[in-house]
């Protein structure tokens, strides 16, 4: 059985009430039973126990279960969350001669971002053919969507090997240019802390990355790594005083 349907059946089985015949025969068997017997003349009666109580929880308190949003958008017709990435991404990179305005461009971004907090969704990037429309967005000449668009790299990086190897095979639109922004004097400050934010989330637990950031960092001749310098990035000290030297840089600037 496709597991959407398994996941419905399961759902309507738990909200589903005993009939009345159902009821009537429980009922009739318990009052039958000595046990209940014992039990209905022990038991005071309780305002609390007064048939239709609304106070009164239904089915023991059990609290229903919703039922999975994915289960219904695939039973009727929705779009799944892969489609709704694709359409974010459409949204943000269309050109100017569709005339989006910036405000839709940054309510994508964000339906975006919240899509690819889920491991899941940021793995699917790479298999939508997305890395390399978002990252484009790193260049545009609208700071709000650059902003945006290195906030979105940073969370899908986070605690995921996987997208930081994508991150990384992306080249010079990737990591190099998000240390670009990161330390451009020029750029305006959200959009240097979200590339900082993305650069942290690349490089940890990643040496790789890291390697590459440091090297773009020495290249650019950015204070204190003038020389080849080495990290492990693995020791989250030693990976915290990088970005934390980005971050001071930002502050020093204004």
């Amino acid at each position: 059985m496709d597991k959407n349907l398994n996941s419905l059946l399961k759902w309507s089985i738990e909200h589903t009430a005993p009939s009345a015949h159902q009821t009537t025969d429980i009922r009739a068997a318990d009052e039958t039973s000595p046990s209940a017997e014992h039990a209905a003349a022990a038991a005071p009666t309780t305002s609390s126990s007064v048939v239709g109580d609304p106070s009164a929880p239904s089915g023991g308190g059990a609290t229903p279960r919703p039922i999975d949003p994915a289960v219904l958008n695939a039973l009727f017709g929705g779009p799944s969350e892969a489609e709704l990435m694709k359409a974010a991404i459409e949204v943000i990179t269309s050109p100017a001669s569709e005339n989006v305005a910036l405000e839709e461009k940054l309510i994508a971004f964000d339906n975006l971002e919240q899509l690819i907090e889920s491991l899941d969704n940021a793995n699917n990037l790479e298999p939508l053919a997305l890395w390399s429309p978002l990252l484009s967005v790193l260049e545009h000449e609208e700071s709000e969507l650059r902003k945006m668009a290195a906030w979105c790299v940073g969370t899908a990086v986070q605690n995921n090997v996987k997208t930081q190897e994508r991150l990384l095979a992306m080249g010079r639109p990737g990591l190099p240019k998000l240390v670009e922004l990161a330390v451009k004097g020029d750029e305006v400050e959200g959009v240097r802390r979200k590339a900082v934010y993305a650069l942290s989330s690349a490089v940890r637990n990643y040496q790789p990355a890291l390697d590459v950031v440091l090297e773009e960092l020495a290249r650019l001749g950015v204070e204190g790594h003038e020389g080849k310098k080495e990290v492990e990035a693995t020791d989250m000290d030693a990976v915290d005083e990088v970005i934390g030297g980005l971050k001071k840089a930002i502050q020093g600037s204004k």
